[in-house]
């Protein structure tokens, strides 16, 4: 007899019978990189049992238009990536089965890692589960993504700086101000100023006195007259 298998959301059906899945695997449909630098393909599990050294992780990748697949990472309490092929020596772990995360990284990537990557897991007695499929993109950076990304990083370091620095001027003036309000404040007249400013007054005292001596004369050689 043979077992029929259709995907159908969080359930499987199996021989037509519904089989709702206790474990469930999550990735990136699409992901884009760049030759030679890193990429990271992700991937995530929620099971119903708890973790034990029972889980596998397999991660396959079957190239553009055509329908050979390459086992290229197994784990199962450790890691073993492949040691042979396109992806010797560059693929590493990047996971953790703790925390539901089955994620590799690939080193290096090239034009040639275009391609599709599947991500199985297993966690006995959990085995049914989806299989989710990432399509990997890896072109080559141009002038203007390079420009873009330097630009970026120029006003991520620019505009802190700026701020720091305005801040810096403002809580300086302030300062400034303050100390010369209280140098006004606490300003006190020397002796000599004071004498100064004593005599002052006495001769603008004695200038009105005289005026108004002057005008009581006029008047009263005005009354003479008459």
């Amino acid at each position: 007899w043979c077992l029929h298998l259709f995907h159908g959301g969080n359930a499987i059906y199996k021989s037509g019978v519904r089989i709702v899945l206790s474990l469930e695997i999550s990735a990136d449909a699409h992901v884009r990189g760049y030759v030679g630098e890193k990429i990271k393909l992700k991937c995530t599990f929620k099971s119903s049992s708890d973790v034990t050294d029972k889980l596998t992780i397999d991660w396959t990748y079957r190239p553009p238009s055509s329908s050979r697949t390459e086992s290229i990472f197994h784990y199962q309490s450790f890691q073993y990536p492949t040691t042979a092929g396109t992806f010797r020596d560059r693929i590493s772990w990047a996971g953790n089965v703790y925390k539901g995360d089955a994620s590799i990284s690939i080193s290096n990537p090239t034009l040639k890692d275009n391609g599709t990557f599947s991500c199985a897991v297993k966690n006995p007695p959990d085995v049914y589960h989806n299989i989710p499929l990432t399509e990997l993109t890896v072109t080559e950076r141009g002038f203007g993504t390079m420009l873009s990304s330097v630009a970026l990083l120029s006003i991520l370091v620019f505009v802190p700086s700026a701020v720091v620095v305005i801040l810096l001027l403002v809580r300086m003036g302030r300062k400034a101000t303050g100390v010369t309000k209280r140098s006004r404040s606490s300003y006190k007249k020397s002796s000599i100023e004071v004498s100064d400013d004593t005599d002052q007054e006495d001769s603008n005292d004695c200038m009105s006195r005289l005026c108004v001596r002057c005008a009581e004369c006029l008047d009263s050689d005005y009354e003479e007259a008459y």
